[in-house]
């Protein structure tokens, strides 16, 4: 299982956790739009590390970034596997091809 399935895994275990003593709770209970909101401000701060080149800093709001966007599905019922199946789906062909589809 790799890192983010099993990252994927504790959020929906910690779902139904009391929010005073799980982080991940706490984000579900404050609803989707909140989530969401959450998962906007990390991918900017991503965006300001990869602008100015700390690889390190980085890396680490990258696991923020992925962290938030797990937390964000999940509030909205999507899963780690739905997400797979569609990035299995668009494998089959180019990007610029699967782009103009839309």
């Amino acid at each position: 299982m790799s890192e983010i399935a099993k990252l994927a895994a504790t959020i929906a275990a910690r779902a139904g956790s009391d929010p005073e003593t799980s982080w991940t709770a706490k984000l579900l209970s404050k609803g989707p739009e909140k989530c969401a909101e959450k998962f906007g401000e990390e991918a900017i701060e991503a965006i300001i590390e990869a602008v100015k080149g700390d690889s390190a800093a980085l890396t680490r709001e990258a696991a923020d970034v992925i962290y938030h966007l797990l937390v964000m599905l999940a509030a909205r019922g999507v899963t780690l596997a739905d997400v797979e199946a569609e990035l299995s789906r668009r494998a089959s062909q180019s990007g610029i091809d699967e782009k103009a589809a839309r």
